[in-house]
């Protein structure tokens, strides 16, 4: 007598995924921080409304961020750090520092357009960073 094979197609074992996107889950730091927008409009800006304050050149498109000097100094942010802001999609990079006066505070770079920086007002946004 042959024994009885079940027919049913059985679904291959795999391992459990994470519920956290592989991309935040490599940053370490994170840290709750006010984030305004800014252009590359001149009344926005200084002079040279596309040189950031490191010399690096913005273009409209580019996923930017100006950071308060605290979060250089203090909470080891760089110049080319890869941030990641909860809520926005991809990674920004920070290439423009703001005004001693700010603490805990971000600028994001919106480009030409300054509708959308309007638009984005003053929010409070969880920041992530190594």
């Amino acid at each position: 007598m042959k024994p009885k094979v079940s027919k049913k197609k059985r679904k291959p074992t795999t391992l459990a995924k994470s519920k956290k996107s592989t991309s935040s889950a490599k940053f370490k730091k994170q840290m709750t921080v006010t984030a305004t927008a800014y252009t590359s409009h001149v009344n926005q800006t200084d002079s040279t409304p596309n040189i950031a304050a490191w010399g690096d050149r913005l273009e409209p498109g580019m996923k930017v961020i100006a950071v308060s000097r605290d979060m250089l100094n203090k909470y080891g942010l760089k110049h080319r750090s890869k941030v990641r802001i909860k809520g926005l999609k991809g990674e920004y990079v920070v290439l423009d520092k703001m005004n001693k006066r700010w603490k805990k505070k971000i600028d994001i770079y919106m480009g030409m357009d300054l509708k959308k920086a309007y638009k984005w007002g003053r929010r409070k946004v969880e920041l992530q960073w190594n």
